[in-house]
């Protein structure tokens, strides 16, 4: 199998100059360049050019796939999103880990000894950025998901001590977003492991308009009132949203409304053995399906078959057709209209009434040998 890898950035916060789209024409003549991104694909060589480096002084989105079972995505973001302490929590050698790049976080989540040999194979890696992307401005509102999904990853590549105790669980993990659930794709996360850890996760926190709302709006200083009002004419939506949502919460909290304090961290091994019950309910509740629906088959089947019995001899020479016009997919056409006869013959009479009509129909039609051969393929008839 030839080498194959994809390369693509995206620049959000600000577009690339000229002089920035230079100097990276210079690392490639193949690439396709714009002022928000670069996107290009290898079968020999590689990028020339650090993609850490690059994530530093250009790009907030990095997606990278190699077809040696390898993914990565990378995310920049501002150093007031979160601080060292909360990143620290999630991270992992190799899944989620973090650089502190001066004015911004860069969030790397790794996916390295993949065996989806089929998906590596065949995806171009070309429909990862528009799934992922999504991801900077949740983690901009605060959102804590994509960095315990990272973790996450982390336990499903046995880079997490079993005795390790989990970082707190995010709200809303059984509430995923289209983004997140491309990012539990594109890492291979276990989905009985996911179950198991969102049944640790609060229900998402939503902003409802009552009156406790109205009570804290009320109460807020002018001061308060002006600094988010900056944000938002600074074009902070998001440092604003998550300042908005956070003091409201922390209000709640001291004027003893009902917030749910945290679930208990659990441990590695537990999450593990939490998620070998998820697996046993799934499968179960997989085969009752399964079995719901070969039921709802063999009913509509029976029906069918019902209408067959109505009238044998116009269903058989509706078969002669067939058999004449002497084609492979009219000799299939005719085998599979044997094959039901068959069944409703079964129905109301049995095999040897079910014989004596298909001699009669072999009778012009024995000569036809790729279709003797596969009626006795079909275990109807022997030569």
């Amino acid at each position: 199998m030839s080498e194959y890898q994809y390369y693509e950035f995206a620049a959000i916060e600000r577009p690339l100059s000229r002089d920035d789209m230079a100097e990276l024409r210079s690392r490639s003549s193949r690439a396709t360049i714009t002022a928000t991104s670069f996107v290009n694909e290898y079968h020999w060589g590689s990028l020339k050019g650090n993609p850490a480096d690059w994530m530093q002084r250009y790009f907030d989105a990095f997606v990278y796939t190699a077809n040696w079972c390898r993914c990565k995505l990378a995310l920049r973001v501002p150093h007031d999103v979160f601080t060292e302490s909360e990143l620290k929590r999630y991270t992992t050698d190799c899944a989620l880990t973090v650089a502190d790049v001066g004015t911004h976080w860069i969030i790397d989540w790794s996916l390295d000894e993949s065996e989806s040999y089929d998906r590596f194979g065949m995806e171009d890696g070309r429909s990862w950025m528009g799934r992922l992307a999504p991801l900077r401005d949740e983690l901009l509102r605060g959102d804590f998901r994509p960095l315990y999904l990272g973790w996450l990853a982390g336990v499903v590549a046995d880079e997490v001590d079993d005795n390790a105790v989990e970082p707190e669980v995010p709200a809303g993990m059984s509430q995923l977003s289209a983004a997140q659930q491309a990012l539990v794709e594109f890492l291979e996360i276990d989905p009985d492991l996911l179950s198991a850890a969102a049944a640790g996760s609060q229900e998402a926190e939503e902003w409802h308009d009552d009156d406790s709302a109205e009570a804290w709006v009320a109460g807020l200083s002018r001061n308060e009132m002006r600094i988010v009002f900056n944000l938002l004419l600074q074009g902070a939506s998001h440092q604003a949203e998550r300042r908005v949502k956070s003091e409201f919460l922390a209000w709640r909290k001291e004027n003893g409304d009902d917030v749910a304090p945290p679930a208990k961290p659990r441990k590695v091994t537990e999450l593990r053995t939490l998620a070998e019950e998820a697996k046993k309910l799934r499968k179960g509740q997989a085969a009752k399906e399964r079995a719901r629906q070969e039921a709802d088959r063999r009913k509509q089947r029976e029906a069918y078959l019902k209408t067959l019995t109505v009238d044998f001899d116009r269903c058989w020479n509706a078969i002669h057709p067939h058999a004449e016009r002497g084609t492979a997919a009219a000799y299939d056409e005719a085998k599979r209209a044997i094959v039901d006869l068959a069944d409703a013959y079964a129905l109301v009479s049995g095999k040897e009434e079910f014989d004596r009509a298909l001699r009669r129909f072999m009778v012009r039609h024995a000569k036809r040998g790729a279709l003797v051969r596969r009626l006795v393929e079909a275990g109807l008839w022997q030569k």
